[in-house]
């Protein structure tokens, strides 16, 4: 009697076609930064004007700061902030001095950078200011991250 032994398969295929796909999926994302608008700077050569308005969204971590609010910035500092969700409101109604202006968030990185933070990178829109912001002192940290977006700036 012929006992008919089956060739394993090998797994290699299956874990090309997944690194495959991993990869081409990854530049794919809801970033609304493209081409060379989108950068990743080590440097902050974006000049605060003393006087704009932009809208950030403040997520991740276990923070005080978390929500969405629109900010106006007069003389270098926070003249008014809107909370424009419910987390957003808390903030502004219980620790208005939280609100920062998009300079204080460069300094945020800045300090994360020269503490060695696993993460603390900048994205760029196309005309300079940031845009995007996240932070992560340590990766193995629980509950230590910042995001922030900022969108609809205007300076005055």
């Amino acid at each position: 009697m012929t006992v008919h032994r089956p060739r394993p398969r090998t797994a290699l295929p299956v874990v090309v076609l997944t690194g495959a796909l991993v990869w081409s999926t990854s530049a794919c994302g809801d970033d609304a930064l493209t081409g060379s608008a989108r950068q990743e700077s080590t440097v902050n050569t974006w000049k605060e004007p003393s006087s704009y308005s932009y809208t950030l969204e403040s997520s991740a971590g276990e923070r005080s700061l978390i929500g969405t609010f629109r900010i106006t910035v007069r003389d270098g500092k926070v003249s008014e902030a809107v909370g424009l969700d419910d987390s957003g409101r808390r903030v502004v109604k219980g620790m208005p001095d939280e609100v920062p202006t998009i300079g204080a968030l460069l300094e945020q990185v800045d300090r994360a950078r020269r503490d060695h933070a696993d993460t603390a990178e900048v994205a760029y829109a196309a005309d300079g200011h940031p845009a995007r912001i996240s932070l992560d002192p340590d990766e193995n940290a629980i509950d230590d991250e910042a995001r922030y977006v900022i969108s609809a700036y205007r300076p005055a």
